[in-house]
């Protein structure tokens, strides 16, 4: 018996290979929940090498990782800033599942466009950051939390932000003013869901070897390497770390735990 059997968890931007969503997709299948993971349906051409060599096939693949240890998992694709489209993709969830437990705002928009100061950054890579980080955000808890509410045997949402919404940075606006929102965000639904037994936490990664990180050369070159130096574990976090806190933040252990920002950053940021 799992600690989430019967569970059913909608994890958002779950279709890279190395990456925080599919990780956080597995780690709750294994804990027996069945699994919703999305994605915007990415191209092949797309994809990095690593993932063309594996024969990956985006939310496709993490779908089939999820059944592999025996949970039922439903890929959607949708874009998490329209509200069209998270309206489907929580139709779809309970068209299959019945129901809808735990949610993991996860999504983000790709880096390297938005990583300069503010007189060089262009108003659309400004709007789509945040759109994406928190309009997806505010969009799916909305659906979301009012099911969780009529189901009425309590839930969790956690919000995938970042250290780069504890701290700014010059070259980084629209991704640090998305991740300092969504931390704010999750102090207000956690303060309107507690009431309903419904959690509602962020998690803070620092720098994590995901393929997201790919801007900086991959395999990881020496900019990559200069990186680590900043922190104090010298390291990367994996995207297993990230998902086995996400996990116990949906575990019995983490019920209590809710509007908190933690930092997993490996002493990056301390405060």
């Amino acid at each position: 018996m799992g600690e989430l059997d019967g569970k059913v968890a909608i994890i958002t931007g779950a279709g890279r290979l190395r990456g925080i969503g599919r990780a956080t997709a597995l780690a709750l299948a294994e804990m027996g929940a069945d699994i919703v993971p999305t994605g915007t349906g990415r191209s092949p051409e797309s994809y990095p090498p690593d993932e063309r060599e594996a024969g990956w096939r985006d939310i496709e693949s993490t779908a089939e990782q999820v059944r592999g240890v025996g949970r039922r998992a439903l890929p959607v694709v949708g874009d998490v800033s329209k509200s069209e489209d998270v309206a489907r993709m929580v139709k779809a969830t309970l068209d299959e599942f019945g129901r809808i437990d735990i949610l993991v705002n996860n999504a983000a928009f790709r880096r390297g466009e938005d990583r300069v100061t503010v007189d060089k950054l262009d108003e659309e890579v400004w709007r789509r950051v945040l759109d994406v980080k928190v309009t997806g955000a505010f969009l799916f808890s909305k659906a979301v939390a009012s099911i969780m509410i009529q189901q009425g045997d309590g839930g969790r949402i956690v919000n995938i932000s970042s250290i780069g919404g504890k701290r700014g940075a010059a070259e980084v606006p629209a991704y640090c003013t998305a991740n300092f929102a969504l931390q704010g965000f999750t102090q207000v639904l956690a303060q309107w869901l507690a009431p309903h037994a419904i959690s509602c936490n962020a998690i803070c990664p620092g720098v994590t070897d995901t393929s997201r990180m790919d801007d900086l050369g991959y395999p990881r070159a020496e900019t990559w390497e200069r990186m680590l130096q900043r922190i104090p574990m010298k390291r990367a976090a994996t995207d297993a770390e990230i998902a086995g806190v996400i996990g116990f933040l949906c575990s019995r252990a983490g019920e209590y735990i809710t509007g908190q920002s933690l930092n997993v950053d490996g002493g990056m940021v301390m405060w």
